[in-house]
């Protein structure tokens, strides 16, 4: 049997393939945009299942259906909200949300092996575009702050980082300023873009680009430098640093 990944974060492939391994299902090939898989899927035959992201680096996925005649069966997997993720079920294609659950994923391959059937292109893939173009995901793009008697707008590229400190939530950002927000981290880590963000601890969420330094910690955690914020170490909590790992690569 053979089996494709296709999905534009490598260290996600990485591990999804260790877990199919896990299963006993090798992995043939991984690719990690539209216009890769199209070329592959022109010039190799066909695997029989693929796991396939929603959201490449290049597009959506379901360009590669619109240019090449797609016969294997599919499992999405996708961080869509499972709500979203409804239409997948009427239409007999399977899913999994990410992070991805080993149960689940055993679920979906076991779902797969005892029908043996082809989920193939003359699945209405328009209609399952056009429903998540409208669920994709709305990130913030900026930030209003009171200055004084002022609003400022910053907007997300500004910021080094959020931090919380004495009940309140702050971000800091480039040019070494830092500004009270009227919200907290728990509500902020569902509007940022989860690949540009972490949450390294109870304290912190920090953008990948103001990462300059990583350091090994005590206790098997991290210490991350920042280009300017030096009011508290930024630290990586323990049970964070796997996942921390996966997001940078």
């Amino acid at each position: 049997m053979q089996t494709l990944i296709i999905e534009d974060e490598k260290p996600a492939a990485r591990l999804l393939q260790r877990k199919l391994e896990k299963l006993g299902l090798g992995v043939s090939t991984m690719l990690h945009s539209v216009q890769e898989a199209i070329v592959w899927f022109a010039q190799n035959p066909h695997p029989d299942l693929i796991f396939l992201d929603i959201q490449l680096s290049d597009g959506l996925s379901f360009e590669i259906f619109e240019a090449i005649e797609i016969k294997s069966a599919i499992i999405f997997t996708t961080a869509y909200d499972q709500y979203a993720l409804k239409a997948f079920k009427l239409n007999s294609i399977d899913y999994l949300l990410k992070p991805i659950d080993e149960e689940e994923l055993e679920a979906a391959v076991q779902k797969y092996q005892s029908r043996q059937q082809t989920v193939s292109s003359t699945l209405d893939f328009e209609q399952i575009r056009q429903m998540f173009s409208a669920q994709q995901p709305s990130f913030k793009k900026r930030f209003t702050v009171k200055v004084g008697q002022q609003i400022k707008v910053i907007p997300v590229d500004d910021i080094e980082c959020f931090y919380s400190e004495n009940k309140g939530t702050y971000l800091h950002t480039f040019d070494n300023r830092s500004y009270l927000l009227e919200t907290s981290l728990d509500l902020l880590e569902n509007e940022l873009d989860q690949q540009q963000f972490f949450r390294v601890s109870r304290k912190f969420i920090v953008p990948l680009k103001a990462i300059r330094e990583i350091t090994v910690y005590t206790n098997s955690r991290l210490k991350l430098i920042l280009p300017t914020y030096r009011e508290d170490e930024v630290i990586v909590s323990r049970e964070r640093v796997s996942d921390f790992k996966t997001w940078i690569g």
